[in-house]
């Protein structure tokens, strides 16, 4: 197994606590500093991983992005991964009908978000940390779910299946409680019970020491955000299961490894030559001449990327993929593909929350850590970026231009995700065709290859041209900060750039 670890790791425990959140054990195991602290396995660790996304974009219903890991060799995991983000969803939509249910005007604007990584990887072990955002439009708040699979076993096991029995599940209760018993009147130690949904998100820091996440509002007040403690892993070894000792040795092996490992290598920067926001093959269509559109692929890379490729390749037809950050690292080879065969990667965030429900400060951050993912991924700094669902605001433009980003939306939505059958999806592209349209669509779907290949095949027969969008603009180029729907939105994205600056 390579040895490969995300920088960074989880937040500490909420600032307002005492201390740091160390478990005074009945065996003086002491705690190292940052107890909490988790850091994460690169996906590119583990062979035959590939992301699975669920999206959806209806009028009148909560807008979705989820995603989770798929491993070839463990379907159990996936298949309880998958069991876990839809039962969540499902529970998110009910409380959403009766939230709105009796409600007069214009309801809420509802989100669902779910993103990944892992807390483990080895030849024994995998362990996957789901990350869950909800807003029905009054705030938003993070649930945590991590589901382990057992390679020995062949099984997959929810976080308390790392303990023993009822027993150490209830001893890490009392843990628990004596810990949030030193955080002040703010936590509240009675709310932990010996209940596995309230111990479903548990790991190991580096040394082994044993990390419970609670969710917002579990444990105390919303504003506290996320609420942890730690187990010494001394204390914390009786009470593990064959499985649970496997996933803290993983976690141990994998830091010693890292910390003989050499550094990598930084990100090389772009080829100085290369003109900024052009494929690597750019430059060669002149659309003031060429009737031109641009194929745009949103949410990537997932299941259809691939396939995706293959059809583009088939007709010789370049493209813009917007890649979003979270899946982007487990997916390097097909961002280096994409450049490869001169299409444009892009930025499409981190984890595809909107961005207009955010901070100045978020947004910056999503905007900021999707297009070091990208980077990463595909070895060139992505130039432009698309707001999730397509959502702009004077804060969003604002972040933009502060990074030299333009802000690309579409004039054209093949409506893919609703309904993805291949010749439905073609007949939206054709009818909403124009000379310099930017088309909407999406690689993540099990027939996003065969809906490519139908459009190309319509598309050109109709006398278009296949660019990527910077191509669209020619020699006027993209200027950061600016909005661009299609190639005739020049004037507006000039006009929205303005209004920004006021």
């Amino acid at each position: 197994m390579p040895s490969l670890r995300l920088t960074g790791g989880i937040a500490l425990i909420v600032a307002s606590a005492a201390g740091c959140g160390a478990v005074s054990s009945d065996t003086e195991a002491p705690l190292h500093s940052e107890p909490t602290m988790v850091d994460y396995v690169a996906p590119t660790a583990v062979r035959g991983l590939d992301v699975r996304t669920v999206s959806r974009r209806d009028p009148g219903k909560p807008e979705v992005h989820a995603a989770y890991p798929s491993v070839a060799d463990a379907p159990r995991l996936t298949e309880e991964l998958r069991r876990t983000v839809t039962a969540q969803l499902d529970l998110f939509d009910r409380s959403v009908r009766e939230d709105r249910k009796g409600t007069a005007g214009q309801s809420p604007r509802a989100e669902f978000n779910v993103d990944w990584q892992l807390t483990a990887a080895s030849e024994e072990v995998l362990g996957v940390r789901l990350r869950t955002g909800e807003s029905a439009g009054g705030g938003w708040t993070e649930t945590r779910t991590t589901v382990w699979y057992d390679r020995v076993d062949k099984r997959a096991v929810d976080s308390a299946g790392l303990l023993r029995d009822r027993a150490a599940l209830t001893e890490l209760a009392r843990l628990a409680r004596r810990s949030l018993l030193s955080r002040g009147a703010a936590a509240n130690p009675q709310a932990v019970t010996p209940d596995p949904k309230i111990f479903d998100s548990i790991a190991f820091n580096m040394h082994g020491d044993l990390v419970v996440e609670f969710d917002d509002s579990q444990v105390g007040p919303g504003f506290l955000g996320r609420v942890a403690v730690a187990v010494p892993a001394g204390t914390a070894g009786p009470m593990l299961s064959p499985t649970g000792l496997r996933a803290q040795r993983a976690v141990v092996e994998e830091a010693g490894r890292r910390a003989t490992a050499p550094p990598p290598s930084s990100l090389e920067e772009p080829n100085a030559d290369r003109p900024k926001a052009t494929s690597s093959r750019g430059g060669d269509v002149d659309c003031a001449k060429a009737k031109c559109v641009a194929l745009t692929y949103d949410d990537g890379p997932g299941t259809g990327t691939a396939g995706v490729l293959d059809a583009l390749a088939a007709q010789g037809a370049r493209a813009t993929f917007f890649c979003v950050g979270s899946s982007a690292v487990a997916r390097p080879d097909l961002l280096r593909r994409m450049t490869a065969e001169g299409h444009l990667v892009a930025g499409h965030t981190w984890s595809h929350r909107d961005l207009s429900a955010m901070s100045r400060n978020m947004i910056t951050d999503q905007l900021v850590r999707g297009r070091d993912a990208v980077a990463q991924a595909a070895g060139q700094v992505p130039t432009l970026v698309r707001p999730p669902y397509g959502r702009v605001g004077d804060q969003i433009t604002a972040a933009a231009r502060e990074l030299g980003m333009p802000v690309v939306r579409w004039s054209v939505d093949t409506g893919d995700l609703g309904d993805n059958a291949p010749a439905d999806v073609a007949a939206r592209a054709v009818a909403g065709a124009t000379r310099g349209a930017i088309i909407l669509m999406h690689d993540t779907g099990g027939s996003a290859a065969e809906a490519t290949a139908e459009v190309l095949r319509r598309l050109k027969a109709e006398g278009y041209t296949f660019v990527t969008v910077p191509e669209l603009y020619g020699s006027q180029g993209m200027r950061p900060g600016a909005v661009y729907d299609s190639a005739e939105s020049g004037e507006r994205a000039r006009t929205l750039d303005k209004q920004t600056m006021l």
